[in-house]
């Protein structure tokens, strides 16, 4: 009596979170209901998904370029023994925006500047995500009243993590990488259009 009970419990399948909107999506696009659930069996696509945000959270690969003073106190501080960013694996910056993932805009963003910043950015693989670094990145910093200084690189291109400070302090580059990581392990926060 007790084995077919464990082989019934054994063949109903295991309903996740994303079960009830993958086989709505599956009716929407007028899939067959033999198809429907062969995919539902085969492909389970919300645990996929959390498991490949997991991965992309966990392997960042910045890009770093310095615009002005905040890649030497921001990257380059960030990078020494006293708080060694190598411990979350983000110490090796890539000098190709092919190779990386996040881009850190550090430093004043000027008029002349900005084609070559949104060239790197589009240069980038998906996903790809930035993180603006001072006040200068952010706002246009003390700079913002001249002519040709940008008001916020967030004018160019979409920005993920704002860090503020003149220059910010190697600690608060370490979390606003782990502010990044969190919310690419949760990506119903990012509204990216």
């Amino acid at each position: 009596m007790e084995i077919k009970d464990q082989d019934k419990a054994a063949e109903v399948p295991v309903k996740d979170e994303m079960y009830e909107e993958t086989v709505s999506r599956l009716k929407k696009l007028g899939a067959e209901p033999a198809v429907i659930g062969e995919v539902t069996k085969a492909v389970s696509v919300g645990p996929l998904e959390k498991l490949l945000n997991l991965a992309r959270a966990n392997s960042l690969w910045p890009m770093g370029f310095g615009l002005a003073c905040c890649a030497i106190e921001g990257l380059m501080a960030a990078n020494m023994a006293r708080f060694d960013l190598a411990r979350f694996g983000y110490e090796v910056m890539r000098a190709s925006p092919r190779q990386a993932d996040v881009m850190l805009v550090c430093g004043t963003v000027t008029k002349k500047a900005a084609p070559f910043v949104v060239r790197l950015y589009e240069q980038m693989a998906e996903p790809k995500y930035v993180i603006a670094m001072g006040s200068c990145a952010i706002s246009g910093g003390p700079f913002v009243d001249s002519y040709n200084v940008v008001p916020g690189v967030d004018k160019l291109i979409p920005v993920d993590v704002y860090l503020p400070g003149c220059p910010p302090r190697p600690d608060a580059v370490i979390h606003a990488f782990i502010k990044l990581k969190e919310k690419i392990i949760n990506p119903e926060v990012v509204n990216r259009k």
